[in-house]
């Protein structure tokens, strides 16, 4: 409690505010709400720093100057207070020199909510008004991808597959909002033959305006799951909203997979797409899956394709084996979409091999959702190994859902029945220890209270001939 106390008149304090801002990407609500909840702002920057960035390095110094200037005016008023004998005015300057702390964590946000409304926003509405027409006039198809979840993931095995015989730009990294799409757009040649966009759905509605801006030819739907449960208050609003493209690319030309059981209940059976038997049309089979590569061989009348991948996982064929048939559809050749699939490989931090000390580790703490459990689990679960062990804080933003599905991720590690699970203590840990409970698991379960600490001496956790499964990674504005 006085630690906690102590912490808001550091020196370090300023800077501390600023990462905070920093690390919710400058949204005051978000920023806020951590803040209210944090008893010790010396714990705060515990995985990452203050990236000193020009937007970061200019909020510290006007809150620095504003924190300079509070105290400055606080000891004149306390001086000239104590001198007239006025402890009314005293009183004032005591309480203006002990709350400079949470009046400057709140000043802080104004310039950032100005600049917003006065400028980000106007600007952001005149480019993607402007990228509606750059959209429109661009012959190349154009392929939405959306989702919870594996959105990112099929994107860019589609850029890698297609790349192969194509001319393919996707939208880069996470940027999968409209002002992302705007300024992108702007940077194309208009000759690429396929566009790749990214829907990164975030609110009501914003799967249509996207639509409706950038025009797709198709779309994939990479699966429903709980995420951004803050914004969309129950899995069927989130769906409603995904499934919005149907009304502007069509029910033909929609496809979805077929893996994911809570998206299964909005299609019709009849709807094309994907799962690790069908692709379509083609026919997969002879799937291997190793710690370290995936094959399969899919047919479709007098086609065979042999698919070998650098990527880790049964869950992943169903996406490859779409990306190979979206290929075929475009009119590469066999020998192309092989070459393609071949070149996929991890992305970092999301099923990502890595041998250490003898054993292989696979790192998944890109982020999380129950959906992605699921697959890491059935992976761990299918992998051989001397010792089996899974590590995981839990997943974040799954609202009014959060024990319940902590308590389905804890049964779902039991079911999987690791020799050991490491759990990074936090608020959802008793949710997961209690859903290992009912299912009576038996192995080790360790609650580390030092994430980084863990992470960083690994090393000293794995033996030869372990499979490590890491999955998910909560960073700093998550407790």
């Amino acid at each position: 409690m006085i630690r906690g106390f102590l912490s808001l008149y550091s020196f370090n304090y300023p800077r501390i505010v600023i990462y905070m801002l920093q690390s919710t990407e400058y949204m005051v609500k978000p920023y806020l709400q951590w803040y209210w909840r944090t008893a010790n702002f010396t714990q705060v920057a515990r995985r990452r720093s203050l990236d000193m960035t020009r937007r970061a390095k200019l909020l510290l110094l006007v809150m620095r100057l504003g924190v300079a200037l509070q105290i400055a005016l606080a000891i004149v008023l306390l001086v000239h207070a104590y001198d007239a004998r006025n402890w009314q005015l005293f009183n004032i300057g005591v309480v203006l020199l002990l709350s400079f702390p949470v009046i400057w964590a709140h000043l802080i946000t104004v310039p950032l909510i100005l600049a917003r409304h006065l400028i980000a926003v106007p600007l952001e509405r005149k480019l993607v008004k402007q990228s509606a027409a750059l959209f429109s006039k661009h012959e190349g198809i154009k392929i939405a991808v959306l989702g919870s979840y594996g959105k990112t993931t099929v994107k860019e095995l589609l850029l890698t597959v297609l790349g192969a015989g194509k001319d393919v730009a996707a939208t880069p990294a996470n940027k999968n909002v409209a002002a992302s799409h705007a300024r992108w757009v702007r940077t194309l040649t208009g000759k690429e033959e396929v566009l790749i966009i990214e829907y990164g759905e975030g609110a009501p509605g914003d799967i249509k305006r996207f639509a409706d801006t950038t025009k797709p030819d198709l779309a994939v739907i990479t699966g429903i799951a709980p995420a951004h449960l803050d914004q969309y208050k129950t899995l069927e609003a989130a769906a409603q909203d995904i499934f919005s493209i149907v009304d502007v690319v069509g029910s033909e030309n929609t496809y979805v997979n077929r893996e994911s059981e809570p998206l299964l209940s909005y299609v019709n059976k009849n709807q094309d797409g994907y799962d690790t038997s069908e692709a379509m049309g083609w026919k997969i089979s002879k799937i291997s899956v190793s710690v370290d590569k995936t094959s399969f061989v899919m047919k479709k009348g007098k086609k065979t394709l042999n698919l070998h991948s650098g990527l880790v996982g049964r869950h992943l064929v169903g996406p490859l084996a779409f990306c190979a048939a979206i290929a075929s559809e475009l009119g590469m050749s066999n020998k192309q979409i092989e070459k393609g699939v071949a070149e996929t490989k991890p992305f970092e931090h999301r099923m990502q091999p890595r041998l250490l000390a003898g054993g292989w580790v696979i790192d998944d703490t890109y982020n999380g959702n129950l959906e992605g459990v699921r697959a890491g689990l059935s992976l761990l679960n299918e992998l051989k190994a001397k010792r089996k062990i899974y590590v995981t804080p839990g997943l974040v933003d799954q609202g009014e859902q959060t024990e319940a599905i902590h308590h389905e991720v804890g049964e779902l590690i039991a079911d999987a029945k690791p020799d050991k699970v490491v759990l990074m203590k936090n608020s959802v840990t008793a949710f997961i220890q209690a859903g290992l409970a009912a299912k009576e698991y038996s192995g080790e379960v360790v609650i580390e209270d030092d994430p980084l600490r863990f992470y960083t001496h690994l090393d000293q956790v794995i033996a030869v001939g372990d499979v490590v499964l890491m999955q998910n990674d909560w960073t700093d504005n998550y407790n």
